[in-house]
């Protein structure tokens, strides 16, 4: 292949070129290029649609060599692909993207929102389940929070839904240390500095408090329509307040749900359509009505959250009254079998049946009955 820095394309001039008459771009090789600038996607934003990787590391990609425009190697990132483009990473051809996908995910405690982490902690993107597209997150939930993360394989959907212009309200619940009052709370209404950065309107309202020797154990339900980075602790901190838990419930038309901590659940077409349509080009729109991926069977994904496990005595893991035994089916769906017994076995006698009213019977083989006393 035939490396390319194409300045009529990208408008990158070589260091030391002066601007004259003759580095005006010409029709011809605009053309043999793909085209001019007026119309097309730049090469980043298209491999990031078709879930290459993020624009990030597809520059890296291109810095490489490993990117190629019509059978010519890119140098720079600012290139736009035009309809009829055909786009190859590695030789391997890049196919259309697919439409504007997005998903509901229970983010646990102790996950980073983030594809990689420098520091090697655990992210999101490595639990999530197998058989999803490549994804990014709508806004991020720091280590320490929870909640719902809603994750799209559409970036200009993603940035759309995290703008302040746009207004989408985030609802949070959060558990504080501390000491306030509702009217306190009330001053947030007109926007708040912290450190030198200004929060706009929040709407907290102290839903329960709970004396303690060192203070107070408080839960307040926190609506914003910002989402800096760590906007609810900061702002709260800033109350005398100390966070110790947080939890997203929604996320603009989206709720948490019952969707339990690790699990995923994609949004179906229709809802999308209905919701979000100002937000996705039109061509990106999604078709259907049903999700295109199913989560793993439950019993696959093992007990869940908040579970009480019997033993053998019949009485629950937590110390409780004993709870009566269910049979669970297997991970196949198929009911649970039988025991098998091998030969020489005794197998257990069944229990006589005694009616619950009427004169009782005798069991076979107990002694006659004895007569009836005058």
């Amino acid at each position: 292949m035939v490396m390319v820095h194409n300045p009529h394309r990208t408008g990158v001039r070589p260091s030391g070129q002066a601007r004259t008459a003759s580095a005006q771009p010409q029709p011809e090789a605009a053309k043999d290029l793909g085209g001019g600038q007026e119309s097309g996607d730049r090469v980043a934003k298209m491999l990031a649609r078709a879930g290459v990787a993020s624009r990030r590391e597809v520059e890296r990609l291109i810095e490489a060599g490993r990117v190629a425009l019509n059978g010519k190697v890119l140098t720079t990132p600012a290139v736009k692909v035009e309809p009829g483009d055909i786009l190859t990473v590695d030789g391997a051809v890049i196919t259309e993207a697919e439409p504007a996908r997005l998903f509901r995910y229970h983010k646990p405690v102790d996950l980073v929102t983030s594809h990689k982490d420098p520091q090697g902690r655990p992210t999101v993107f490595e639990r999530l389940p197998a058989g999803l597209p490549r994804l990014i997150s709508v806004g991020r939930l720091d280590i320490n929070s929870e909640g719902l993360l809603l994750l799209t394989n559409d970036g200009g959907l993603a940035r759309a839904l995290e703008m302040p212009a746009t207004g989408v309200v985030r609802r949070y619940r959060a558990r504080a240390r501390g000491r306030v009052t509702q009217e306190k709370l009330d001053t947030l209404k007109k926007g708040i500095t912290v450190e030198g950065v200004h929060y706009g309107a929040i709407d907290a309202t102290l839903d329960k408090a709970k004396e303690g020797p060192q203070g107070a154990n408080l839960w307040i339900t926190v609506v914003l329509a910002e989402g800096k980075n760590r906007e609810v602790r900061r702002v709260l901190e800033a109350l005398g307040l100390k966070v110790n838990r947080l939890i997203r419930l929604s996320y603009g038309p989206f709720a948490l749900g019952t969707l339990m901590p690790g699990e995923v659940e994609e949004v179906g077409p229709r809802v999308i359509r209905e919701q979000l349509a100002e937000h996705i080009a039109p061509q990106n729109l999604p078709k259907g009505d049903r999700p295109l991926w199913k989560k793993p069977a439950a019993a696959a994904a093992g007990p869940r959250r908040g579970a009480v496990e019997i033993d053998r005595g019949g009485k629950s893991n937590r110390g409780g009254k004993p709870q009566r035994r269910t049979r669970t089916a297997s991970p196949s769906g198929e009911p649970p079998a039988k025991k098998a017994y091998k030969a020489g076995w005794a197998k257990p006698k069944p229990k006589p049946v005694i009616p619950k009213s009427g004169s009782p019977k005798r069991r076979s083989g107990s002694n006659p009955a004895r007569p009836k006393r005058p």
